[in-house]
């Protein structure tokens, strides 16, 4: 015997079912205070509330490098800031365990996230963007994370079925470095995954990271939305000529080889890193700049590409 919810997508109808015995609680079994006496499927209940959670998500992006240092967590934060401009409702989930800087970069490192009944609420930006992030649960942002495996897994349940994301037309998901346990384990929960962004720098160091992670997602069967060239060019602020500090031009040349699209190049610009350190994003402090041009035309193709309306308000309606 099941119970069963009825979800309605956007594009399908679907029925997800909890076994009979399930709790029914919308919130993970960690932060349960069943946890130490339960006895019921808790493998199933995590599944199906992860489920009903993400139905409510129009459109998943995962945007990784499996580098570090390339940028892909400041990539992440104006990109999910590009498209609440554009009048989308984003979601921002920081999935780097072991360096949470999107609270950093979003100003909010002194904000702590509460839970209750319903499970952990994101922080609201000003303009109605979610934030969730281990950043945003320790005490101590200079305790590091030594966590197994098994420990990891949980929490990447947490951030996508205890967080009470809502309804969005977006969420965007900041990967770590790597193609290990957190990447393979939210794939593994997020199968109608609807697209990756691949960031790289333009020097061949940093390009061969990307090959391999663009192989991952290709062996998971998971769409590529495009390769995003961070740190491409530097313009002088005094003659405004262009500098190739890392060169230019490689990530581009690799989309072709590998027949994946290129959406765009970031510019190398110090008022990026400053606006980082601010807690400001880019899109934000400076909406006319080159950067923020680039990072606007990052946000339209992902837009493009995964088919989603600007002129929609519409969201997921659950049942």
């Amino acid at each position: 015997m099941t119970k069963t919810i009825e979800i309605k997508n956007m594009r399908d109808t679907r029925t997800i079912s909890a076994p009979a015995k399930d709790c029914g609680y919308f919130h993970g079994c960690q932060t349960c205070d069943e946890n130490d006496t339960c006895k019921l499927d808790r493998a199933a209940h995590k599944k199906w509330l992860i489920n009903k959670r993400m139905s409510m998500i129009k459109y998943k992006i995962l945007v990784g490098s499996n580098k570090g240092g390339v940028g892909k967590s400041t990539t992440t934060v104006n990109l999910a800031f590009a498209l609440e401009k554009l009048g989308y409702k984003v979601g921002l989930a920081d999935s780097d365990l072991h360096g949470p800087n999107i609270p950093k970069m979003c100003g909010i490192e002194n904000v702590r996230l509460r839970g209750d009944k319903d499970g952990i609420s994101p922080h609201i930006m000003p303009g109605g963007l979610k934030v969730a992030s281990l950043g945003l649960l320790i005490e101590d942002r200079n305790e590091p994370i030594v966590w197994r495996d098994a420990v990891k897994y949980e929490f990447m349940i947490e951030l996508l079925g205890n967080m009470t994301w809502g309804e969005l037309d977006f969420l965007v998901v900041d990967l770590p470095p790597g193609t290990g346990n957190e990447l393979i384990t939210i794939m593994d929960f997020l199968p109608n995954l609807d697209g990756v962004v691949v960031v790289s720098t333009p020097q061949d160091v940093a390009l061969l990271d990307a090959r391999k992670m663009i192989s991952f997602v290709k062996e998971r069967n998971a769409p590529i939305i495009g390769i995003v060239e961070n740190m491409s060019g530097l313009v002088c602020p005094h003659c405004s000529g262009e500098i190739e500090v890392f060169k230019k031009g490689g990530a581009e040349s690799v989309a072709a080889e590998l027949g994946v699209p290129f959406i765009g190049a970031i510019p190398m610009d110090g008022e990026i890193a400053a606006c980082a350190d601010k807690g400001i994003p880019a899109v934000l402090a400076h909406p006319d700049s080159p950067s923020t041009r680039a990072f606007m035309a990052v946000a339209e193709k992902c837009a493009k590409f995964l088919g989603a309306d600007q002129n929609s308000n519409s969201t997921i309606a659950s049942e």
